[in-house]
């Protein structure tokens, strides 16, 4: 009988000294939350594949746009408006590069109507003892690589993203505090007024 009696209490020292984990986030609720994103500004700190960090300022205009001004000595320039990504580099003395929006994982949360609850987007739903992770692709082509949201809760904020894209590479992007309230022009994302003068697009 001392077994039994002293299992028990045992048992609950043991669980108490674990760490509770956080509730994981729905689907739903994520979805609402960057629905309701409308604008956002703050700083972010980006890891590259090759293990070199970048830091800068992102500005976020849902649906549709979002910007990457980078610190120096980087100096780069990353815009998605009107369906495109352009990405410029000085450092390479070569033109802006641009890729469809629609082939890259960052188009499932700048989408008009974010729904990760469709069927096939989420290939992974977790939750730890601070954060939600949410693993997301395009259902009709996995092959553009996919974006892992990582978000904590009360309330729910986006704190990080990882793109794994089709080329393999790897790139976290780690949010600083975001000002909802920013108020930007969209002449922001315009490549005509971002870009350096007499740049070729």
């Amino acid at each position: 009988m001392k077994i039994w009696t002293a299992f028990p209490a045992a048992a609950i020292l043991l669980a108490t000294a674990l760490p509770v984990a956080a509730e994981k986030i729905s689907l739903n609720a994520l979805s609402r939350y960057l629905k309701q994103l409308s604008t956002a500004k703050g700083a972010f700190t980006q890891v590259n594949d090759d293990g070199t960090i970048s830091t800068g300022t992102i500005f976020i205009k849902r649906p549709g746009r979002i910007r990457f001004e980078y610190n120096p000595p980087e100096k780069a320039l990353v815009l998605a408006s009107g369906g495109t990504v352009i990405i410029h580099d000085p450092k390479t003395n070569e033109p802006p590069k641009s890729y469809p929006l629609a082939r890259t994982p960052l188009s499932i949360i700048l989408a008009k109507n974010v729904n990760l609850s469709r069927a096939k987007m989420v290939v992974g739903h977790t939750a730890d003892d601070k954060s939600t992770t949410v693993k997301a692709q395009d259902p009709e082509h996995p092959e553009y690589g996919n974006i892992e949201l990582v978000f904590t809760s009360n309330p729910i904020e986006l704190r990080q993203w990882v793109i794994n894209d089709d080329a393999g590479s790897r790139t976290t992007v780690i949010l600083g505090v975001l000002d909802k309230k920013a108020r930007m022009n969209n002449t922001l994302f315009n490549p005509e007024f971002a870009l350096p003068q007499g740049t070729d697009r």
